[in-house]
């Protein structure tokens, strides 16, 4: 680009849509190398796709390690470090350190605790033998983009927590990840993570205008068959999807009920730009985002 078009193009310079979606694109390749979460990318996307100005298109790619940007970035160089002397005479001491004291390790334990001819023979091991306690196999949903899958999800919700109420749901393929307040604290919020179970909570922040709502007030089976469809609703070859996520929210309309919730629904193809669905709690379009856009 020639640096007169560049010397305008500065952060207040309003955005035309070929910048939004190079800047959708950078967001898309984010996502695949891993730079960002799908809750992440999903939140990014939806604001490239409403910014008005170059500077909140480079604000949302400014953190990332990329050559592509509607405003050129410098990107530092990065120095290489020289190899220190010596440093393969050093790994090979500690390589043989470390092998000495495994056999040291094997060699205490088994004085302390073996009974067997030597450290290596393990023939008289009693957790070998058969006690008679029968398998049990663990079956918690993990198909969670399913009619079984989201009862399920929400089910054990309502174990865990005694309702299904929280800041912020986002529903992947085979986990999830949960914002509740905490119970003890309610100015902090607390992020959980479901893989067959909800795990231990990490701390997490919450915005002075975020709102609890019912998570799970909607129609599951209309949600599920939207969900199967989005692809095709937003033009997208279902065997090129690449990622497919739910994000559950409180309603963004001022006019709505407090607690009423919106639904959006991410998708992101192999190749090409991703797109998104946002519907309210009752399954009706606010909007749909189509890839191209």
């Amino acid at each position: 680009m020639a640096s007169g078009t560049s010397a305008r193009r500065t952060s207040s310079t309003r955005a035309k849509d070929s910048d939004r979606t190079a800047t959708c694109q950078v967001l898309d390749t984010a996502l695949s190398e891993g730079q960002l979460s799908m809750a992440e990318h999903g939140e990014r996307v939806k604001s490239a796709t409403n910014a008005a100005t170059l500077g909140e298109l480079q604000d949302l790619v400014s953190d990332l390690q990329t050559s592509r940007s509607p405003v050129e970035l410098s990107t530092p160089a990065r120095r290489r470090l020289p190899a220190l002397r010596g440093d393969a005479q050093g790994w090979g001491i500690r390589a043989a350190m470390a092998a000495v004291l495994v056999v040291l390790g094997v060699a205490i334990g088994w004085g302390l605790y073996g009974n067997t001819p030597s450290p290596l023979n393990f023939t008289s091991d009693p957790g070998a033998k058969s006690d008679g306690i029968p398998a049990q196999v663990l079956t918690p949903p993990r198909q969670l983009h399913s009619l079984g899958g989201l009862t399920g999800l929400f089910g054990q919700m309502r174990q865990k927590f005694g309702d299904t109420r929280g800041y912020r749901l986002t529903i992947y393929p085979d986990y999830a990840s949960l914002e509740r307040p905490d119970p003890t604290e309610p100015r902090r919020a607390l992020s959980y993570s479901y893989r067959g179970g909800w795990d231990d909570p990490t701390e997490t922040s919450a915005g002075s205008d975020a709102r609890v709502v019912d998570l799970g007030a909607f129609d599951i089976p209309k949600l599920v068959g939207i969900l199967r469809g989005a692809p095709e609703t937003l033009g997208i070859n279902p065997a090129e999807v690449k990622t497919t996520y739910v994000s559950i929210d409180p309603n963004g309309d001022m006019t709505a009920p407090p607690d009423s919730i919106e639904i959006s629904i991410y998708v992101s193809p192999t190749f090409g730009n991703s797109g998104y669905i946002e519907l309210a709690g009752d399954g009706t379009i606010k909007r749909i985002n189509y890839p191209n856009q």
